[in-house]
């Protein structure tokens, strides 16, 4: 029996929305998180996020916001970018991981520009994305 340090445990706990809505990539993500060992909520696209969002606290929800979002920024309903602005108008400071397959560098500065940690590009590479999910949840 192997004990994580107490740091590594409280990151493994974090409860992860993933907003995805190619059935493949959401699949994909999903499976990458749960097997680090995080809890996932899975959306399928911008219309199911901006229930979600609509549910959180602060916008007079009941639901808490996750300790990460991500999210595809080209989705059917909301997209990735209209998500994190109303996240940011509504005072939601959770971190929010952006993924596209499409973006140019007026995206990438706009992500920035809303608060996004990151954007990563697809195809992402799993590695990567795993990093930035950890450097993500452990600096809220």
């Amino acid at each position: 029996m192997t004990n994580a340090p107490p740091q590594e445990e409280a990151a493994h706990a974090a409860r992860i929305l993933v907003a995805e809505d190619d059935d493949a990539m959401r699949a994909m993500l999903v499976r990458t998180l749960k097997r680090a060992g995080y809890t996932v909520v899975e959306v399928e696209d911008g219309f199911e996020l901006g229930d979600y969002v609509a549910m959180m606290q602060g916008h007079g929800g009941t639901l808490a916001p996750p300790d990460l979002i991500v999210s595809d920024v080209r989705m059917p309903g909301r997209t990735g970018l209209e998500a994190l602005g109303r996240l940011r108008a509504q005072g939601i400071a959770c971190p929010v991981l952006l993924l596209s397959a499409f973006a140019d560098e007026e995206t990438h500065a706009e992500a920035l520009r809303l608060g996004a940690r990151r954007l990563l590009d697809k195809p992402v590479d799993l590695d990567v994305f795993k990093a930035a999910v950890r450097d993500a949840v452990a600096r809220p």
